[in-house]
């Protein structure tokens, strides 16, 4: 299905190609949430920012429409995440139908999570882990390419693009050093999460993220079983669940430790205070 799926989508991009040509707009297109707030910040009016993964959906595992994908031809540049499965299944495809759209890879120059450095039980996530935005030491680097980027297609406003990177560095900094305060009294050293979205996070704050899934799957039972016992002897008190994925599993756990279970999204738009709230889950006794 998933190969016809495909099909349907790459005769409409060559349809379209033969057929049209969109002028292109002041617009700039992204792929997750979190690379939006970003933009926007650095853009303010002088850009629209798209996003092609819808919120409540997985950049996993996303299927674009056939209308978004053509949409993008509309677009002076294209701003990639780096490694998540949506790009790796249609960046290609994307460049291949819009020549005339800029590419930028917002992951240039990132410290990168390398499959076994730094992953945990059941927390692997193919040769490298995408998460790069649940770092607010990693999203200065996002935000630097990204500003980058808005200096090479619109010169003129460079002024404009300069005093909001300053403006939104200093802000990243300031939540790293609000969260880094939240974090270094806290008993909190080790949380669960269904699926490995705050790699980065746990990398820049010392703490051990154990995954419910387990290399992209529904857990066993015997790795439940597992994660119970982790919870119990490291006196684990959070459980994180994300919208995007079934809670049932954690849930489970939940009930039988007495964790407490928050439902975050760390793929918000609202990335600075998602990432303050995370860190308040933490950092709460």
């Amino acid at each position: 299905m998933k190969n016809k799926y495909f099909l349907f989508i790459t005769g409409c991009l060559f349809l379209f190609s033969c057929t049209k040509t969109h002028q292109q707009e002041n617009r700039i297109t992204v792929t997750i949430e979190p690379q939006r707030y970003f933009a926007s910040q650095l853009a303010d009016t002088l850009f629209t920012v798209e996003t092609m993964v819808p919120p409540g959906t997985s950049p996993e595992t996303y299927d674009p429409s056939p209308v978004q994908m053509t949409a993008v031809a509309r677009s002076k540049a294209y701003f990639c995440i780096g490694y998540i499965g949506f790009e790796e299944a249609w960046a290609d495809k994307l460049k291949a139908n819009h020549p005339q759209v800029k590419f930028f890879d917002n992951s240039k120059g990132v410290s990168l999570i390398e499959t076994g450095a730094h992953a945990h039980e059941g927390c692997h996530h193919g040769k490298t882990d995408p998460h790069i935005w649940s770092s607010p030491r990693e999203a200065l680097t996002i935000v630097k390419n990204m500003y980058e980027a808005l200096l090479e297609i619109d010169p003129g406003h460079a002024a404009v693009y300069t005093e909001n990177y300053r403006l939104l560095a200093a802000r990243i900094k300031d939540t790293d050093e609000k969260i880094t305060d939240m974090l270094k009294s806290s008993s909190q050293k080790a949380f669960i999460i269904y699926h490995p979205a705050l790699s980065y996070f746990a990398r820049d704050y010392g703490l051990v993220q154990y995954c419910i899934e387990n290399d992209g799957k529904e857990p066993s039972p015997g790795h439940l079983k597992e994660l119970v016992e982790t919870v119990k002897n490291l006196q684990i008190k959070t459980i994180f669940v994300q919208q995007e994925f079934d809670r049932k599993n954690a849930e489970s756990i939940a009930r039988e430790t007495g964790c407490r279970l928050l439902v975050i999204n760390p793929l918000s738009c609202n990335w600075n205070e998602e990432m303050i709230r995370i860190a308040q889950a933490l950092a709460d006794e």
